[in-house]
């Protein structure tokens, strides 16, 4: 007789609430960082010619060399640094925390940080340690090296700018935190179109520096394409944890086409930037909302009630993200995407009516 879930699948797996999507059909979506732009329309005929004429039938090249030169070009990655593609930055976490995972293994993050960190480490059997930021966002370098000395972990990750506080850390106290690290340190610069600052440069400062990035905040998140680069030390040997043909060939084929034209995603850009400043004046202005200064395409805001805010927007059409419960500095804390001026309209008018209304 077979036996049940319970005998098979571990404990801590079935513990787990599973990461949940939201339907946001028929809603103004501002809950999941996306660009909020369509691509031009000679642009998406071109790429409709690319899928015309795409042999299907054929797997992709698995080592994606033409995208990697694109990539090395647009990303301005250093000559002497690896680069893999994945299936989303979110692949290169389980890779690489896969990677590391002996017996005992830990991995470190400056939280609050991005869910997935949390979720991974558990699916792939590393101990989790959070260190907390200070109440105003800022990093407690003294309690992350007390951490790095205490677990000495071989992985650490750090957001930058973070998810979901939206800012950017000090530089110099990121370097202290790579050099004093005994193993990898992440950037996951996610964000880094809206940002302006980058460790990518320094790469070669830093042996044990790894930067990863994404084209799903750049306007291609149905693409599902991530990027890591560093030290080959490093990358020959994650390379090895990272599934065969994992970026299929329309991603491959649509990304390569799409960084040809990167004047359209610098536009987009610089429009999400201009909406950002828009959307944080507005914020200010209204009583009892305390947005955060942003370097990302999202602004997080604290407001009394933040879940009765949240339910109210819902009922106004609007989604956005809650994060009221998720981690105790993000106490009454809501998170909006940058939208297109239309969408942020649209949210600042229903929030201020829901505010009214309570």
């Amino acid at each position: 007789m077979p036996k049940a879930p319970e005998d098979i699948i571990r404990d801590e797996i079935r513990a787990m609430s599973g990461y949940r999507v939201p339907d946001a059909t028929g809603m103004v979506k501002l809950d999941a960082m996306e660009n909020p732009y369509h691509l031009p329309p000679e642009l998406q005929a071109e790429i409709a010619r690319i899928v015309e004429t795409t042999a299907l039938n054929r797997y992709p090249d698995s080592g994606a060399a033409r995208l990697k030169v694109r990539l090395r070009e647009v990303m301005e990655i250093p000559a002497g640094a690896d680069v893999l593609v994945g299936n989303g930055s979110d692949e290169f976490i389980q890779t690489l925390m896969l990677s590391v995972a002996r017996p005992g293994a830990c991995v470190l993050v400056l939280e609050p940080s991005f869910i997935m960190f949390r979720l991974i480490a558990t699916f792939c059997g590393v101990r989790f340690i959070g260190v907390p930021l200070k109440p105003d966002f800022t990093v407690d370098i003294e309690g992350v090296l007390a951490a790095v000395a205490e677990h000495q972990p071989p992985l650490i990750f750090i957001v930058f700018p973070n998810n979901p506080t939206g800012n950017l850390f000090d530089v110099e106290t990121i370097a202290r935190i790579i050099e004093a690290a005994p193993g990898i340190v992440v950037l996951d610069e996610a964000y880094h179109a809206f940002a302006g600052q980058s460790f990518m440069p320094r790469l070669q400062d830093f042996p044990n520096l790894l930067v990863m990035r994404t084209l799903s905040k750049l306007g291609l998140a149905g693409l599902r394409l991530g990027v890591l680069a560093g030290a080959r030390a490093w990358l020959q040997h994650v390379d090895k944890v990272r599934l065969p043909y994992n970026v299929n060939v329309l991603t491959q084929l649509i990304a390569e086409k799409v960084l040809q034209h990167q004047d359209v995603l610098a536009r987009q850009a610089a429009a999400i930037k201009a909406e950002r400043a828009r959307l944080f004046d507005e914020l200010e202005h209204i009583p009892g909302v305390r947005p955060f200064p942003s370097d990302a395409n999202f602004i997080l805001f604290r407001i009394v009630g933040a879940s009765e805010v949240f339910a109210g927007l819902k009922r106004r059409g609007v989604l956005i993200k809650n994060l009221h419960e998720t981690h105790p500095a993000l106490a009454h804390c809501l998170r909006v995407t940058v939208g297109t001026p239309d969408e942020n309209s649209r949210f600042l008018g229903a929030l201020k009516e829901t505010v009214n209304a309570g």
